[in-house]
C-alpha cells in the first residue's frame, strides 16, 4: 500500500496510539496489587502481551485497513521488545536469539489464551493465566481467577467496540479488580 508522507506519519501515530492504550492499561496498579501480577519485567511482559492479543483478536475480525491495524499494532509490539532489550543491554549476537524467545513467548500465550477465549473455558483461561502470569506460584490460584474475570470483560468490551471507533479513539478497557 502506497500512502503519501502525512498519510503515513498519520497512520504511524495511530498505531502508536493503539500500542500506547495497551502499554498504558498494562501498567495500572491494581494489576499488580489487587490482581497480583509480579511487579517485574515479566509481570509486565506478560500484561502487554495479554492486551496485545486482546486487541489483536478483536481487530483480527475486521476486514481490510482495520484489520491491518491489528498486525502493525503487533509488529509495534516487537520493535518495543527489541528496543526493551537492547535497554537491558542484550547485545546484537543475543538480540536474535532473546527475540524469538519473545516471539515464542507471544504465539504461545496467545493460542493458551485463544481457545479458551473462544470456548469460554474459564478454568482453562484461569489455568493458562496461572501458569504465565503468576508463574504457577502456589496460592495465586485466586488472584488468577480474577484476572480471567478481568480478561473476559475486556474481551466483551473490546468486542462491544466498533472497530472505526478503536482505531480512532483507541481501545476502551475495563478497570480491572480494586480500581
Amino acid at each position: 500500500m502506497f500512502l503519501a508522507r502525512g498519510q503515513r506519519r498519520e497512520r504511524q501515530a495511530t498505531i502508536e496510539r493503539l500500542y500506547g492504550a495497551i502499554v498504558t492499561q498494562a501498567r495500572l496498579p491494581n494489576f499488580y496489587s489487587a490482581l497480583a501480577v509480579p511487579d517485574t519485567v515479566e509481570g509486565r511482559f506478560e500484561l502487554i502481551v495479554l492486551h496485545v492479543h486482546l486487541l489483536f483478536r478483536r481487530l483480527m475480525g475486521e476486514e481490510g485497513t482495520i484489520r491491518a491495524f491489528g498486525q502493525e499494532v503487533f509488529d509495534l509490539f516487537i520493535e518495543d521488545m527489541d528496543a526493551s532489550l537492547r535497554e537491558l543491554g542484550v547485545g546484537d549476537f543475543a538480540l536474535a536469539r532473546k527475540m524469538r524467545a519473545v516471539g515464542e513467548a507471544y504465539y504461545g500465550r496467545a493460542g493458551a489464551y485463544e481457545a479458551p477465549l473462544a470456548g469460554c473455558d474459564d478454568a482453562a483461561l484461569t489455568a493458562a493465566l496461572h501458569r504465565n502470569v503468576h508463574g504457577g506460584e502456589p496460592g495465586a490460584e485466586e488472584a488468577a481467577r480474577r484476572l480471567a474475570r478481568y480478561v473476559r470483560r475486556a474481551d466483551r468490551a473490546l468486542a462491544g467496540q466498533e472497530a472505526a471507533a478503536i482505531i480512532a479513539s483507541g481501545p476502551v478497557f475495563p478497570a480491572p479488580e480494586g480500581a
